[in-house]
């Protein structure tokens, strides 16, 4: 067992204090990680350190900043860089604490589905080897900050190809384990596989998803949490993150298509609504009751909280959606973010009773009850839609998306709430939360390169036969991972970016969006980026942008403002190619994306050729069976009577990109 021969021991913490910690075996401290599960499903995940010998565990409810310590005054916390690394061996490496290797087997399946009382027919889902059925959302990957994540994906989909998105994973110096047909890979062929191996340099939560092109909104996403410090004490984590997301009836690929509009049709959406963890309730979207709903299967998703109110709960809020910006609240309770997009930050100096999250974007929140002495044992969980953010729900009380419940032996189930939400919610803007708040622990000193610069023009990008400009389109059978010794030239729709800096180097991104559209959740793979402006509206002609290069705000997907733009920078240090998106699924699909080369030799001399690198290998053997596989035409969901591209004829304007 993995509790065998420990001992208890004292150990000193992040704030220099004498604390009980955690046991400590013969090696390393093995122990089950404070935000891991308190009974259920998961509940018996550990972290396990075996390998360092001498480290003990540190983290406790007075201190969880810190993570691992030893008598030596070596520490790993919450003021551990944990982008540091050492470039001087012969294979550099991300300087981490040394867990273990964490094996998952996953298949994605075609399953019919109802989550919140109407039946989806073309669900795509996860499932879990040695599970009994798929589940939605997938299941959940847990490790250990210094793990090694290993995850075999296996395709059993009908009719489509895929491949598995890591969000927010840094893939330093392992591109080709970033899950992007037509970048990093060829598509997985239906019975075929592949495995995704990665560091787990980062801490915190995220998700994994479907990226061949919209296919994750029709159900292949899941959790992942990387345990590791936090800047701010909590008791316990009473749950998996908690995704929200939009959810339509009919497939992402028909929407995305079919713009028409009608009773229970919304941009091509048939009745969306909302979900909370993979339940939700059809008819409270609706002023009326939707044909075909099973009551019996229509529930809004309860938080069960089996400790007592005056404790500090942590929560792990991810969007997951397909195209809806949430505003999530929850009655009688206030939130500290401590976590954005796997940066730790300081806590919020004061407490919000909302956070406004965008798709794709991920927080982590102490959570705190107003009146601990409240006798109320439920209140409502609630998911405001921002005006111009995503679906339009009729139901006056389309919001009450999930129920909070401090559970008890007296009741079997929650009461319905009669809990009021906060008087501010319906109000919230379309945007990020406050970036004055949003300081992080770990600092960036963002200098700038005084020249390099290159300016690429605000863009409409119009799908027909023959565009006006180029939307940004791959090939799923040719991926860039295989042409980074540029065999062939960069085809014009590849929108390729060249960056061949240095590692010190950073670049400088301006993504306007004057055009009236947005916002538009921008998402960057392979970085953390700093935020050095955002602006409302458009500069005065001359004007001077203000950049704040002291430790500003970062995270992976930020808001562009309608009629604003967003500056951002990161250091050109991880080879490769590098998608930059928006995050609302049918923009996407419909060209608003680029991607970056970072840095070109030095990804040559990582992956050199196929005869000795057995990455490119393996990506060859992966395109030679989905080229084999795309070239039987009775395979496609089509079948062979489509025998030509789909092509859109709708408008989708872009940002501009300015890159320095």
């Amino acid at each position: 067992m993995w509790d065998e021969a420990k001992v208890d021991v004292y150990g000193k913490g992040s704030d220099g204090t004498c604390k009980r910690v955690d046991h400590v075996s013969a090696g390393g401290p093995v122990f089950k990680p404070p935000g891991g599960l308190p009974e259920g499903d998961g509940s018996d995940f550990v972290c396990d350190y075996s390998a360092m010998k001498g480290f003990r565990s540190c983290s406790t409810p007075e201190d969880r900043g810190c993570w691992l310590t030893n008598d030596l005054d070596k520490i790993w916390d919450i003021y551990t860089d944990y982008e540091a690394t050492d470039e001087t061996l012969p294979t550099p490496v991300n300087i981490m604490p040394t867990g273990v290797t964490r094996t998952y087997h996953i298949t994605a399946t075609s399953q019919a589905i109802n989550a919140d009382g109407l039946n989806f027919a073309d669900g795509k889902l996860f499932k879990l080897d040695g599970d009994n059925k798929p589940t939605y959302p997938g299941p959940w990957i847990q490790a250990c900050w210094g793990d090694t994540i290993q995850v075999q994906v296996t395709n059993c989909l009908k009719g489509n190809g895929t491949s598995i998105h890591w969000h927010g994973i840094r893939q330093w110096r392992t591109m080709h384990m970033d899950g992007v047909n037509g970048i990093t890979q060829c598509a997985i062929a239906p019975e075929d596989s592949f495995t995704y191996t990665f560091k787990a340099s980062q801490y915190g939560s995220s998700w994994y998803h479907a990226h061949y092109s919209i296919q994750y909104a029709d159900g292949l996403v899941g959790p992942i949490t990387i345990h590791g410090p936090h800047s701010a004490n909590y008791d316990v984590a009473p749950d998996i993150p908690i995704l929200l997301t939009d959810w339509a009836h009919n497939s992402a690929f028909n929407a995305l298509v079919n713009h028409n509009r009608g009773p229970g049709i919304i941009d091509g959406m048939v009745y969306p609504g909302i979900l909370l963890n993979g339940q939700g309730d059809t008819s409270a979207i609706y002023n009326t009751t939707v044909p075909g709903v099973d009551p019996s299967r229509a529930r809004p998703y309860v938080l069960n909280v089996t400790t007592t109110k005056d404790k500090k709960h942590l929560l792990r809020i991810i969007n997951t959606s397909f195209e809806t910006t949430f505003v999530f609240s929850v009655d009688g309770h206030l939130m500290t973010p401590v976590e954005v997009d796997f940066v730790p930050i300081h806590p919020y100096k004061e407490k919000s009773n909302n956070i406004t999250v965008g798709i794709g974007q991920r927080y982590e929140v102490i959570l705190d009850a107003v009146d601990p002495k409240d006798p109320s044992t439920s209140y409502w969980i609630r998911t405001y839609i921002p005006a111009r953010c995503g679906i339009h729900p009729t139901g006056k009380d389309y919001h009450q998306a999930g129920i909070l419940w401090y559970s008890s032996p007296y009741e079997s189930e929650p009461p319905t709430p009669t809990s009021s939400p906060f008087q501010n919610l319906a109000s919230q803007p379309c945007a990020d939360e406050p970036y004055a708040s949003m300081t992080p622990v770990v600092p960036y000193h963002v200098k700038l390169p005084p020249s390099n610069n290159r300016t690429f023009g605000e863009t409409e990008q119009i799908l027909s036969d023959q565009p006006l400009y180029y939307p940004f389109r791959i090939n799923m059978s040719d991926p860039s991972f295989l042409n980074l010794n540029e065999t062939r030239k960069w085809l014009p729709t590849e929108v390729v970016i060249p960056e061949d800096f240095n590692s010190t180097v950073w670049i400088k991104l301006t993504i306007t969006n004057f055009n009236g559209f947005g916002p538009h959740p921008m998402h960057l793979h392979g970085h953390d980026f700093a935020i050095l402006n955002v602006t409302d509206g458009t500069p005065a002609v001359g004007e001077s942008i203000k950049l704040k290069l002291d430790n500003p705000p970062r995270r992976d997907v930020v808001m562009v403002p309608k009629n604003g733009l967003v500056v951002i920078a990161f250091k050109a240090d991880n080879p490769g190619n590098w998608l930059m998106h928006c995050h609302i699924a049918r923009h996407a699909a419909e060209g608003l994306g680029l991607q970056i080369l970072e840095r070109r030799l030095d990804a040559v001399a990582i992956w050199p050729n196929v005869n000795v690198s057995h990455a490119l290998q393996e990506a060859t053997r992966v395109c030679t069976n989905w080229r084999k596989w795309q070239g039987v035409c009775a395979n496609w969901a089509g079948g062979c009577a489509d025998q030509r591209p789909q092509q859109f004829n709708s408008i989708q304007f872009g940002p501009g990109i300015e890159l320095d």
